[in-house]
Order: C-alpha cells, then sequence, then structure tokens
C-alpha cells in the first residue's frame, strides 16, 4: 500500500476540519504545520459562545458573512491564543485566503501556503502573498476519500425523487440523471 504524501495527508485534514464549519456559505477549514507536525486548526465559524449561521441564517453586510471568524484566522488564533509560534510555519486551507486572511498570514509569519480550491483569487492578495516571498501552491486532494459531496448528494437526490414523483423523465433526462449521480458516488 503506498502511503499519502504530506501535502495530500495535511489538505485532507483540512477538509475535514471544514466538516465543523457553522457558516452557510462556504465551508473551509485550515491546518498550521511546523517541521511536519500539526500545530494549529481551524474552520470559519462563530465567535466561540455566539449564534451561528447554520442557527440563525447568515449575518450578510456588503456580500460578506460578518458573523463568522474565517478558518485561517481561527487557526492562527488558536496559536496566539496557546503561545504557539507560527513564524516558519505552511498552512493547508481548503480554499485560497481572501484578502484579510492573506495580510494576517503574512504577519503571522507563514512561508507557504497550500489551497485546494479556488475561491475568489483576490489578484492584490496574490501580489501581496509575492511581494512577502510567500510561496502559494494549489494541492489537489486526490488520494484520500473524502466525501465532499454529501449535502449536494443529498439535494440532488431530493430532485431527482421530487421529479420522479410529479413528471415522468424522458430518456434523455434518465441517462443525465445518471451521469450525475455517477460524478456524485464515484
Amino acid at each position: 500500500m503506498e502511503r499519502i504524501s504530506w501535502d495530500q495527508y495535511y489538505m485532507a485534514q483540512s477538509h475535514l476540519l471544514a466538516l465543523r464549519s457553522t457558516c452557510e456559505r462556504l465551508m473551509v477549514g485550515a491546518t498550521i504545520v511546523r517541521d511536519k507536525r500539526i500545530i494549529a486548526g481551524g474552520y470559519n465559524g462563530s465567535v466561540s459562545g455566539s449564534i451561528h449561521c447554520i442557527d440563525e441564517g447568515c449575518y450578510v453586510i456588503d456580500g460578506h458573512c460578518v458573523r463568522t471568524i474565517h478558518a485561517e484566522m481561527n487557526s492562527l488564533l488558536q496559536c496566539a491564543k496557546f503561545g504557539v509560534a507560527t513564524d516558519g510555519a505552511e498552512m493547508y486551507v481548503t480554499h485560497f485566503p481572501c484578502l484579510q486572511c492573506c495580510k494576517s498570514i503574512i504577519q503571522a509569519g507563514i512561508q507557504t501556503v497550500y489551497y485546494a480550491n479556488d475561491y475568489k483569487n483576490n489578484p492584490y492578495a496574490k501580489e501581496l502573498f509575492s511581494d512577502a516571498g510567500i510561496k502559494v501552491e494549489k494541492v489537489i486532494l486526490d488520494q484520500v476519500a473524502v466525501d465532499l459531496h454529501k449535502q449536494e448528494k443529498k439535494d440532488y437526490v431530493d430532485t431527482l425523487l421530487e421529479k420522479l414523483e410529479t413528471t415522468s423523465m424522458n430518456k434523455e433526462e434518465i441517462e443525465k440523471a445518471k451521469l450525475e449521480v455517477e460524478r456524485l458516488f464515484k
């Protein structure tokens, strides 16, 4: 059996952390690693003890949910809270960091950012990372069986069941449905 790479291992950890997210808009996880050791992890969610998006919905101002703290910030704040140095560490995050997280990552001394998914990749964030000499690399999680489509599968099956109850599907719709099921369940 071939072992997964370190990058795959840490990215899988970030995807697992994302499953703890309490924001309904995007589930994000971040893992900070130094010397091949996980030193912190975070996910996007509300301030400790506060109302969560999953309870009352997102609190959106100017297109951003202001109720949540981003995964990157939560992982950096965990290090600050427990006195763990981040200088020279690496961060694995499920989505490309936003501009505010980018600035915090730079200030925290993170040397490399690995991300799995593009998400509104801000050109200025890319420029800041480059100017700071921070390596940014996309790492596709492809060797670990982590179900990243759980809700999508449920929604698709629910929609399919509704269609079957209310209409008779033609051959083309059935073939399209089969392809979608194959994609989601492979």
